[in-house]
């Protein structure tokens, strides 16, 4: 029941149903947001910061939210061969691929009828910033099940770049894409240990690199001047990929945030990383895990391009699971109505 203020804005203004992957939650916009403006995916997404960018805090931010929350904003698609449209938010902007929340998508798009479901494979194009991505969500006797989707093509950008951090010197580290760029690097490289270090101590380090990059490296990338940024740095916990056991690794992405789950647009990029290096090939299945420790898989579909790039498509698979919905009310007299970050 509303609170009996003048002050309220009327309960329904913003809905969202909160799921999870892997660990890592999935906030998605049900109800309330405006439609967006604009001629291409990036274009909307520009209007969502520019003109609307206070949702996003409503949702992403504390006490709705907090500094690890993620969000989703579908919209309608501007590409022909696309069924639906999404944004990707977190607490301190808007991400150009997601493969967690796309895997969510994979369900709820199916349950809220959005997109038909068809046994025992329902198939759809999500249209996401980074581009056209495909999704596969299994369905058997009306149960759904896990989701894979093919991104666009992941590619190596550079290999071996020096870095000087203040805290320890020289690190060696790669920079790769999978929808979103990605600096990767060992913890043993960082002189980090996943078993023995602290978590402050990993996050120091890994935003202390991804900040240094970022002032003295600059990424283009080959089509959109949009997507050309360091999102993120994935410590590994070695430097190669092996087919026989679960590659552990970190992502911490944005201006901080730690990813719960392996991350699928990080995970195609390490693929990709891992093909150009000769580590795994075409068709083999690999398994990797974030913070939560639980999994997806992924494998290399085929070799493909990205204008003059060449690459891999991969393919990444996870398990999404609903944990509630939330109808926002906001008072105009609240001095935290649009979310503060400590």
């Amino acid at each position: 029941m509303l609170p009996k203020t003048d002050q309220a804005i009327k309960a329904g203004t913003l809905t969202v149903t909160d799921m999870h992957t892997a660990g890592e939650p999935v906030r998605i916009v049900t109800g309330g947001y405006p439609e967006l403006k604009g001629s291409t995916i990036l274009e909307k997404r520009q209007d969502a910061l520019k003109n609307h960018d206070h949702l996003r805090k409503i949702m992403m931010l504390e006490p709705r939210g907090h500094n690890e929350m993620y969000g989703v904003i579908p919209v309608a698609p501007n590409n022909s061969s696309a069924d639906l449209g999404v944004l990707f938010t977190h607490g301190s902007g808007y991400s150009t691929m997601c493969g967690h929340a796309t895997i969510a998508l994979g369900r709820w798009a199916l349950e809220t009828g959005l997109i038909t479901p068809v046994e025992p494979v329902t198939e759809f194009i999500l249209e996401c910033p980074c581009g056209p991505v495909h999704v596969a969500t299994a369905i058997e006797d009306g149960v759904i099940g896990d989701t894979s989707f093919e991104s666009v093509t992941g590619y190596v950008h550079i290999q071996g770049m020096e870095v000087i951090l203040p805290s320890i010197g020289h690190v060696t580290v790669d920079i790769a894409y999978g929808g979103a760029y990605y600096a990767f690097v060992s913890a043993t490289d960082l002189q980090l240990d996943f078993e023995v270090s602290s978590k402050d101590d990993i996050k120091a380090r890994a935003v202390e690199l991804v900040n240094i990059i970022r002032q003295t490296y600059i990424i283009e990338h080959p089509q959109a001047a949009d997507l050309g940024f360091l999102y993120g740095v994935i410590i590994t916990e070695t430097n190669d990929v092996r087919l026989s056991d679960t590659n552990r690794h970190l992502c911490y992405f944005a201006e901080g945030q730690l990813d719960r789950s392996p991350t699928g647009s990080g995970v195609t990029a390490r693929l990709a990383l891992a093909y150009a290096k000769g580590h795994v090939d075409i068709g083999d299945v690999c398994f990797f895990s974030g913070a939560s420790d639980l999994s997806f898989s992924g494998t290399i579909s085929r070799e493909s391009q990205l204008a003059d790039k060449n690459g891999v498509t991969t393919q990444v698979s996870g398990r999404a699971y609903h944990c509630g919905t939330s109808n926002y009310i906001i008072e105009t007299d609240d001095p935290l109505r649009e979310g503060w970050q400590l």
